[in-house]
């Protein structure tokens, strides 16, 4: 049930309890203010929330609203511009997948294949050479006989 109770309004000038008077002595009396502030009864279980959501009344209704207008608009450009990014980062990656990706393998098979079509035609042409060498055709080495330079060679070799 709640208790309804009236209180009367007296001019601030004439209350003597009221820690914020304006008196004549508030210019000398200034102790007698803080001392009567501190001595108030204050809430200890309110929040920085609290304190901050008290202070919405110092800001004019105009400003909150440019503010809360800007802050809304901010957030929804931030929004639509991530998923625009998010959008191209999938068709990118999946277009790597399927496009990029069986392109790249296909490309190392036929490296593959023509690695292995040189091999092939090298052990074909060192096949048709030996038997000129046998016959004793030109060969592909130097002669024994002939004596090239050597480099230094170190001892007991």
């Amino acid at each position: 049930m709640v208790k309804v109770e009236i209180v009367e309004e007296k001019d601030e000038h004439t209350s003597p309890n009221s820690p914020y008077a304006s008196s004549s002595s508030s210019r000398t009396g200034s102790t007698d203010s803080l001392s009567s502030v501190e001595s108030l009864d204050l809430n200890v279980d309110e929040s920085v929330f609290d304190r901050v959501a008290a202070l919405v009344d110092i800001v004019p209704p105009s400003t909150r609203h440019s503010i809360a207008t800007k802050v809304s608009k901010t957030a929804s450009v931030v929004k639509k511009t991530s998923k625009v990014v998010g959008n191209l980062v999938w068709i990118v990656t999946t277009s790597a997948l399927l496009v990029v990706l069986p392109l790249a393998l296909a490309l190392e098979d036929d490296a593959k294949l023509a690695a292995q079509e040189r091999e092939m035609l090298e052990q074909q042409q060192g096949a048709q050479a030996s038997p000129k060498l046998l016959a004793g055709g030109p060969s592909p080495f130097p002669p024994a006989d002939q004596q090239q330079p050597k480099g230094l060679v170190p001892p007991g070799f």
